[in-house]
């Protein structure tokens, strides 16, 4: 067989040169990379889950509900319940994995022709999609400290009148909140540029001190809040993603939804974990104080901390070219595996079990010293 590279075939050029997300899995005694929740589902969960799949499994000959009513519902319900605002059925939508929510609302509100803006270093999925989707990617600023620079930001939006605008909260790498007055402003200046979508992304929420933006919808049609049931509920190998907004929304990403795209097995699934929401967020509570302990063990060791909101800490800086990713080494060749994703100077370590973290200070800690000797 000839050897054939993905530059050899007919590829869109906006794909060409580019790299798939991911993010190394190696055999480590402690993996702290990927943001996983640590904490395996509770056994009284797992034998729900088996119950509601036996159930579905009988009917697998049928195609699943096509709008899973149910679980849009339960989502509903849950998010009315946590997030400080009413929504209804007609105001949720879910899919498979919030990836594939902003797969659908690009493919509705961008494509070719169109531009979506986000303000980096945040989620880099959301330029990948967008460009998967033939929408033109433009980097938006953000000020030294991570947060938004919501003058920059605005004037950005009035220049590039984008088709959607992305606003990550808490941000992932970064870990720090958005504001809701800066998502306003930016909501406003979208909607002065021309009617735009902007996109809150909620992925780590429950993991924050503050609240959600939920309530920010109301009365603003254009305004979309994603979620996902990979972090706080423990579920990333589910792969359930969901969004709250207006009905119009709902009805208007329908359109490109696949036919049947959540099958009977994942809509029981999460029909289950929905119905142990208590005790998943207990666990939350735990992982939230685990990541406040990092933070403080980090800064009294000597290392610069962004601060968190979300599941995982940034943590630096390391000053000179290459630096980040040789400290990311000799904490791997200590066992512990974290996230070396290209913001320059800084690593990421996810929050994990109280052992987990350990590790990972015992780690960091003998390199400082090795460092001050």
């Amino acid at each position: 067989m000839s050897d054939v590279r993905i530059d050899d075939l007919p590829v869109r050029d906006e794909l060409r040169g580019k790299s798939p997300y991911g993010a190394p899995q190696l055999d480590v005694p402690v993996r702290l990379n990927t943001n996983e929740n640590p904490y395996p589902l509770p056994e009284p969960l797992v034998e729900r889950i088996a119950e509601r799949v036996r159930e579905a499994a009988r009917d697998l000959n049928r195609y699943p509900d096509r709008d899973a009513v149910e679980l849009r519902t339960e989502l509903a319900r849950y998010l009315t319940r946590t997030g400080g605002h009413e929504v209804t059925l007609a105001n949720v939508w879910a899919a498979n994995g919030s990836n594939e929510v902003i797969q659908q609302l690009l493919q509705t509100f961008g494509g070719p022709g169109r531009t979506a803006i986000g303000f980096e270093p945040s989620y880099s999925m959301h330029g990948l999609i967008a460009r998967g989707t033939g929408t033109d990617w433009i980097p938006g600023p953000r000020h030294d400290d991570f947060t938004i620079d919501a003058e920059a930001a605005t004037k950005a939006i009035a220049e590039h009148r984008p088709d959607v605008v992305f606003i990550t909260t808490p941000n992932n790498p970064t870990g720090n909140t958005v504001p809701a007055e800066t998502v306003l402003a930016l909501y406003d200046a979208a909607q002065a540029a021309k009617p735009s979508i902007v996109v809150v992304d909620e992925a780590y929420v429950e993991f924050s001190h503050g609240d959600s933006l939920l309530p920010l919808i109301e009365g603003r049609p254009h305004l979309v809040v994603s979620r996902t049931m990979s972090k706080a509920f423990g579920a990333a190998g589910l792969r359930l993603g969901y969004l709250a907004a207006h009905p119009a929304v709902v009805d208007a990403v329908q359109l490109v939804r696949l036919p049947y795209h959540l099958s009977a097995v994942t809509q029981a699934t999460a029909l289950a974990a929905l119905e142990h929401t208590d005790t998943l967020l207990g666990y939350v509570e735990q992982l939230k104080a685990e990541r406040d302990r990092l933070v403080a063990e980090l800064r009294a060791t000597g290392y610069e901390v962004t601060d968190s909101d979300a599941n995982f800490v940034q943590f630096g800086r390391f000053e000179g070219e290459g630096a980040a990713h040789e400290v990311w080494q000799k904490i791997l060749d200590r066992g512990v595996l974290v996230r070396d994703n290209g913001v320059p100077g800084w690593l990421r370590v996810t929050a994990g079990t109280p052992d987990e973290n350990d590790a990972f200070l015992d780690a960091v800690r003998e390199l400082k010293k090795e460092q001050d000797a």
